[in-house]
């Protein structure tokens, strides 16, 4: 034990502290005052060297020395405030290890760093005495005791000082010295615990690669580096090396685990994300077969990206976040947290629009008062099974509905075959009726207007969906419906029209529909299947999309109606990592559609429009039987403004099939029945703002679009 020691002026009291490795003990003398021999602070063994000076078991002890009366010294004021100073700073510097004291930081000396060697923060989060904490001498040694058995240092020591930063009464500062351990070379490696881990290939890796010399902890680092480096390609993020052992013989073990689910939880939160002490709305068996995960099974980081994905696809949740954790002490273990935030399950809304037309002196005014709107309501979670029922009707006049109602009803029943059903095939259930303008009875120039015809479908469709992977998908339905043609007035049009050199309207245009009558009963089988790997890259589509739909009449008209669309969004140039840039994007797309046996007038494939040929009105190229495009894109990045502008080349053609169609509508209407269109744009927020040139006409136009082109 190391003596505190005294000195100072005569009479004048002096105080000294000693600081041990562990402890501060403090003595005070007054000269030629002896120092008592007190037992010092200082921790013992491992815990530090030992400590200061002064303080026994009863305190320092304060020894002051008799002086003659000649001698005597009276302090002046102004000196005994600056004792006082003194000793109330002596006293706050003073640290009492008997018992408990106050840790406001934990570092380390001598720490070995370098790729895969434990970090102070990694080292120190399991440790008992954190900053913060109240602390003992026989936490500090079981922290000790816990640093030493990870078998990575050969000794550990701590000092124990104190902090004169801070206010709080015997605050300390823990500081940690390693002494860092040699074994043998490593003459052979072997791996337990591993399920996954290709155990013999991996060690043999590591023979191969591993460092020469001692077996150090930058050794065994190398090592864990190999084999968790396996474990996270593949998303097992919990697949880690907790230990090594035989590093004494050179024949080195490693000992994996790999985050076994042992449970998994879902949890109702708040707007906030709290969890909130109720049971949700939703059946839990249908968001737990929408778990990629189950328990007993390795926890994957793509299986919690698919559970988000599926989850949300049940358009039940505004929020969901999959939380996985260590379970309790046991290191394999894993505990799965689903935090759910439900969306309303009834929803009803009303919409109404009043259409702004011209008036008399060309100003723009209300059409009419009479508002026009629709009525949407939904269910999303009937009888708590997250099947939906929704509903809608919209008109132009809400107070006289019945002159252009439209409404639409649909059923869904979510793994309709059975709760297990890999393919999460569901039924769809779909009565509709709707009003669309055809462009098969349009004009080839937009000078010349053409009576619009109206096509009126009502009917039902019912149909499987379902998900073969996350990329694929497909549906097979039946569908029923009647077909009605009818003019601007709402009476029925056998015949498209076309305005005569006299002002007049001749029906002499081709039949609008197969039975030659206004109107056509239809029964047809319909089927599709997409692949689609697109996804974003700063804001920007890339991948790849196929499509390809067909349909079979059985009634009404018998026909095969096939359709192959495909795209590819090619990145040519990838932005920085850092950069929040679009990349440079080549896209390529082409369409086949093609029409075999009977083919209403309403359902040729319309050539033109801004999903089709851009710079054309909707079928101002044509409406044919058969045809097929092709468009080539190069997209371009905007610095500063994180968007994109791009150049275009496309080009339709009906192969000649207008004339198979009948009454050729095409021909009547005066159309090209092919085209082509080049042009520029660029792309802000969600609107394309593009100038095309009609390669046709040799003119070119300024156009604003809503969405994605492909």
């Amino acid at each position: 034990m190391a003596r505190g020691h005294g000195g100072g002026m005569w009479k004048k009291v002096a105080v000294r502290a000693g600081i041990g490795a562990a402890g501060i003990g403090c003595a005070a003398a007054v000269a030629p005052a002896k120092m008592a021999n007190g037992s010092g602070g200082g921790f013992r063994g491992k815990l530090g060297g030992d400590g200061g000076g002064g303080g026994g078991a009863n305190g320092p002890q304060w020894l002051v020395a008799k002086a003659d009366e000649e001698d005597e010294y009276e302090e002046t004021a102004e000196e005994a405030k600056q004792r006082k100073l003194e000793e109330e700073e002596e006293r706050r510097r003073r640290i009492d290890t008997s018992g408990e004291f106050y840790v406001t930081n934990v570092k380390s000396k001598d720490l070995p760093v370098g790729p895969g060697v434990p970090t102070e923060d990694e080292l120190f989060e399991t440790l008992e005495c954190q900053p913060g904490t109240m602390c003992s001498r026989e936490i500090v040694q079981r922290d000790m005791d816990a640093l030493i058995q990870s078998g990575l240092f050969d000794d550990v020591n701590v000092k124990v000082g104190p902090d004169t930063e801070t206010e709080e009464p015997n605050a300390c500062t823990l500081e940690y010295s390693f002494q860092e351990k040699i074994w043998p070379q490593v003459e052979g490696f072997s791996i337990e615990g591993s399920t996954l881990l290709p155990s013999q290939e991996i060690a043999d890796e590591i023979m191969e690669t591993r460092p020469e010399g001692p077996c150090t902890v930058r050794t065994l680092a190398f090592c864990k580096n190999i084999i968790e480096k396996w474990y996270q390609d593949r998303g097992y993020v919990f697949g880690t090396v907790i230990s090594f052992d035989g590093m004494e013989s050179g024949m080195v073990t490693a000992h994996c685990v790999e985050g076994r689910i042992e449970k998994v939880e879902l949890v109702k939160v708040d707007d906030s994300g709290n969890p909130k002490n109720e049971p949700l709305e939703v059946n839990q068996d249908v968001i737990m077969r929408e778990l990629p995960f189950r328990i007993g099974e390795l926890y994957n980081i793509e299986d919690g990206r698919k559970a988000l994905r599926d989850i949300f696809q049940l358009q039940l949740f505004d929020n969901v976040q999959v939380v996985p954790q260590p379970e309790g002490r046991d290191p394999n273990a894993v505990s799965v947290e689903v935090m759910l935030k439900e969306r309303p399950m009834k929803t009803a809304e009303l919409e109404l629009e009043w259409g702004i037309a011209p008036n008399a002196k060309g100003k723009p005014a209300i059409a009419s008062l009479r508002p026009g709107g629709q009525v949407f309501f939904e269910h999303r979670n009937l009888a708590g099974e997250g099947r939906v029922v929704s509903a809608s009707l919209s008109t132009g006049d809400l107070l006289s509905p019945q002159d252009d109602l439209g409404f639409k009803a649909e059923y869904v029943h979510p793994y309709f075959w059975n709760p297990t059903d890999p393919n999460k095939a569901s039924l769809n259930v779909l009565a509709f009726n709707s009003r669309k303008l055809s462009p098969t009875f349009t004009s080839g120039s937009p000078r010349e207007q053409v009576p619009p015809v109206f096509v009126d479908r009502q009917g039902v469709k019912v149909g499987i969906n379902e998900t073969y992977s996350r990329n694929s998908k497909g549906y097979f339905g039946v569908v029923a419906q009647d077909v009605t043609t009818k003019d601007e007035g709402g009476q029925v049009c056998t015949n498209g029209l076309r305005a005569t050199p006299t002002g007049q309207y001749s029906a002499s245009g081709p039949s609008t529909t197969i039975s030659g009558k206004g109107r056509d009963r239809l029964l047809y089988l319909q089927g599709s299947t997409v692949r689609d790997t697109t996804y974003f890259l700063n804001g920007c589509p890339v991948g790849a999309r196929d499509i390809f739909t067909i349909e079979q009449g059985i009634l009404g008209g018998f026909f095969n109606r096939h359709h192959m669309s495909t795209t590819r969004f090619i990145p040519l140039l990838k932005p920085k990592e850092s950069s929040s840039l679009p990349p440079v994007v080549a896209v390529l797309h082409g369409r086949f559609s093609n029409t075999i046996g009977d083919l209403a007038p309403y359902e040729c494939f319309a050539l033109g429009g801004p999903y089709s040929v851009r710079g054309y009105t909707v079928g101002e190229l044509g409406a044919a039987r058969r045809t097929g495009e092709f468009a080539a894109e190069v997209r371009l990045p905007i610095p500063r403004f994180n968007t994109q502008c791009y150049g275009f080349f496309e080009h339709g053609t009906d192969f000649g099939s207008s004339k198979t169609v009948k009454g050729n509508p095409t021909d009547f209407y005066r159309r090209a029945g092919s085209g082509s269109s080049c042009g520029a744009g660029i792309r802000t927020g969600s609107v394309r703002f593009e100038f095309i040139r009609d390669m046709n006409a040799g003119k070119g136009h300024l156009f604003a679009t809503f969405g994605e082109r492909f």
